[in-house]
């Protein structure tokens, strides 16, 4: 394992694998939080059985905090190597000539989405490993919250103004970071030729419409609470 990340192509393998994997959880995660807009008390059905699933606790949620921790640790590792490569600062290189804006930035929007997920970790993930872990409530009940939890948390987080101001800066980085990634994890696998139109399209939808959506949820939530 080791051999093969050591090899160009053999990390760039590796981070498009990390990518596909980031990118179905990150539809899977949508498609859960769009039921708060939706159905309430769907998005606490499905909430509740996500946060206590067996299989999804202590299998899945290790292997998705893996995959976060190797994207952006690649994703660093890759920029280093490029710069040595280059001899210049990437910044500094004439890459405009033949590449976008979002290429030449990946390691920037990849800051900001790191930074935010901190946020969402600090806002959410803690306080239910808090909650299941060390005080052993595993109910996903409220003290004066009648169902579960878990939709009445949403809506708190997303009072704030500053809070929520954050929310879209962070998806209006994803959606950059995905406009180049996208394409380019495919194009690392060998999976755009005689399809790149189509993918660059698939893209485009994916990069802009999941992000949006995102927004969607956060403002939504403000502007109801």
């Amino acid at each position: 394992m080791s051999g093969f990340l050591n090899s160009s192509i053999g990390r760039k393998v590796a981070m498009a694998l990390s990518a596909f994997f980031l990118m179905f959880f990150l539809l899977q995660h949508f498609a859960i939080n769009i039921l708060s807009v939706f159905s309430p008390e769907l998005f606490n059905e499905v909430s509740h059985f996500m946060g206590t699933n067996p299989l999804i606790q202590f299998a899945l949620q290790p292997v998705l905090i893996f995959g976060v921790v190797f994207h952006f640790v690649m994703g660093f590792v890759l920029e280093i190597r490029n710069r040595k490569a280059n001899g210049v600062k990437y910044a500094q290189n004439n890459g405009a000539a033949n590449s976008t804006w979002m290429s030449r930035n990946m390691i920037w929007s990849g800051v900001a989405i790191l930074a935010f997920i901190i946020l969402h970790f600090i806002d959410f993930w803690f306080p239910e490993i808090n909650t299941k872990f060390i005080n052993g409530d595993w109910s996903g009940t409220m003290e004066g919250v009648e169902g579960y939890r878990y939709y009445e948390e949403l809506v708190h987080k997303f009072v704030s103004p500053i809070r929520v101001g954050a929310y879209v800066i962070a998806f209006v980085f994803l959606a950059l970071h995905l406009l180049h990634g996208f394409t380019s994890a495919f194009q690392s696998m060998g999976g755009t030729a005689g399809r790149k139109k189509t993918l660059q399209t698939i893209g485009k939808a994916y990069s802009i419409l999941i992000p949006l959506g995102f927004i969607f949820i956060a403002l939504y939530h403000f502007f109801n609470h």
